[in-house]
């Protein structure tokens, strides 16, 4: 009777579990006919809303590949026979400026002559006025930025070179510590100091650096302001040690700390 008890338990047992699967196994397809549902409804409206934006849709395509299509054909037919014809254009002045660069004698002449051109041929600020944008354009400003400079014509100078731009981590900082210079020439050393602080922390380098640094030291010292000259000097002499401006560099700091 015992065993026969057992035996009827078992059975009790294993039809429970049975039903109890079954239950789960029903949930779930419930479940995941629901999702599939869902996902149908969802199909079924993106397509509706696609078929009624159709026209829409379409239009907003032919705009892009016309904006995409216009853009190179700018780029071919524009820009790159503008960027060719610059080049072409700024060889003559660029000749003049560099000779200019590489002699003290008619410097000025030289500079003269890469700026305004002569025999026809565009010098620097014609150059500008019609290559702005393009590459060669661009260095023209910041070499009409430099002749004037070297010419004294310091308020142009400012102007050209404030309208440069470079990536490049030497012209870059050249061109701001040149406009700096421009403003140490017409009296004015704070917007001087400003522009050497900005050509020294360009794209911190070796050689641009500790020379900004140093001017940037002595605009201070002439302004009265030792504590900040003092700590320009002591930049060179603890990060730029063996730039030249670091060769004589604790006489500047003892001169800042005796100004203080």
């Amino acid at each position: 009777m015992r065993n026969q008890y057992r035996r009827s338990m078992a059975t009790y047992k294993k039809r429970g579990n049975k039903v109890k699967t079954e239950k789960v196994n029903i949930e779930d397809n419930s479940t995941t006919a629901e999702v599939f549902n869902t996902l149908d409804e969802t199909a079924s409206r993106s397509e509706q809303w696609v078929e009624k934006n159709q026209k829409p849709i379409f239009i907003g395509l032919i705009a892009i590949a016309v904006i995409v299509l216009g853009y190179l054909a700018y780029n071919k037919y524009v820009i790159e026979p503008n960027e060719f014809e610059a080049a072409d254009e700024l060889a003559f002045p660029k000749k003049y400026f560099e000779q200019a660069q590489n002699t003290t004698v008619s410097v000025d002449s030289l500079y003269n002559l890469s700026l305004n051109g002569s025999d026809g041929k565009y010098g620097l600020i014609d150059i500008v006025d019609n290559y702005g944008n393009t590459k060669a354009g661009n260095l023209a400003k910041y070499m009409s930025g430099i002749a004037y400079l070297k010419t004294g014509n310091y308020e142009e100078a400012i102007q050209y070179l404030n309208d440069f731009s470079s990536d490049d981590e030497m012209l870059g900082s050249l061109a701001l510590g040149n406009i700096g210079d421009a403003f140490s020439e017409i009296n004015q050393p704070e917007d001087a100091l400003k522009y050497y602080l900005n050509a020294a922390n360009y794209k911190d380098n070796n050689f641009t650096s500790p020379l900004y640094f140093f001017k940037a030291g002595n605009t201070a010292m002439k302004l009265k302001d030792y504590k900040n000259a003092e700590e320009y000097f002591t930049k060179i002499k603890d990060n730029y040690s063996t730039s030249n401006e670091a060769k004589d560099i604790n006489i500047y700091i003892q001169r800042a700390q005796l100004g203080k």
